[in-house]
């Protein structure tokens, strides 16, 4: 008790609003060592996975910019080959409208050049059925008019050089008569 009455009896002088040297010095060491640890241990493993942080976040940043680099690259690539797509298709267009109108002005051509020779063959065939009807028609005009001549006559006009010369001479005179026909008109 006594030990307990000392405690008190030196508490009671004691002021309160004064620590205790003893506590200040403890609490001091403590919290040099505690820094120590802190300073030691815990700041430089804190760091580290700092700085791991930094380094994953700038990393991935770096392999975004990166990607999307890529994808406007390719996108550029892109857009360029579509282009030259286009100018490709609007180059194959033109050729083909080129080719179709040349094909269309040979064709046109060739059904001209056709229809040119069909219409002087044509031509040709009907001079040379002309001159075949006329010579036909002379003959049985020839004939018709000696027959008839010979009726009229009473005799027989059957002499061929005779008979030609009446028959040519009647054709004269019927291309006279028509041609001055047709200058009259």
């Amino acid at each position: 008790m006594i030990r307990t009455e000392a405690i008190l009896a030196a508490g009671e002088g004691a002021n309160p609003l004064l620590p205790n040297w003893w506590e200040i010095l403890v609490t001091s060491v403590g919290f040099a060592v505690l820094m120590f640890l802190v300073v030691k241990y815990i700041a430089p493993a804190l760091e580290n996975a700092y700085q791991n942080r930094v380094d994953a976040i700038e990393g991935g940043l770096e392999k975004a910019e990166k990607a999307q680099a890529e994808a406007n690259a390719l996108k550029a690539n892109y857009e360029q080959q579509q282009q030259d797509g286009y100018a490709e298709a609007n180059r194959i267009r033109e050729e083909a409208r080129t080719e179709g109108a040349q094909i269309l002005a040979d064709a046109r051509e060739k059904a001209s050049t056709e229809a040119a020779r069909l219409v002087e063959q044509a031509h040709s065939q009907i001079a040379a059925e002309r001159i075949q009807a006329e010579a036909s028609l002379r003959h049985d005009v020839g004939s018709l008019a000696t027959t008839l001549a010979s009726r009229i006559v009473g005799e027989s006009l059957e002499d061929d050089a005779r008979s030609q010369r009446v028959v040519d001479r009647f054709l004269e005179d019927l291309d006279r008569n028509a041609s001055t026909a047709g200058v009259a008109e």
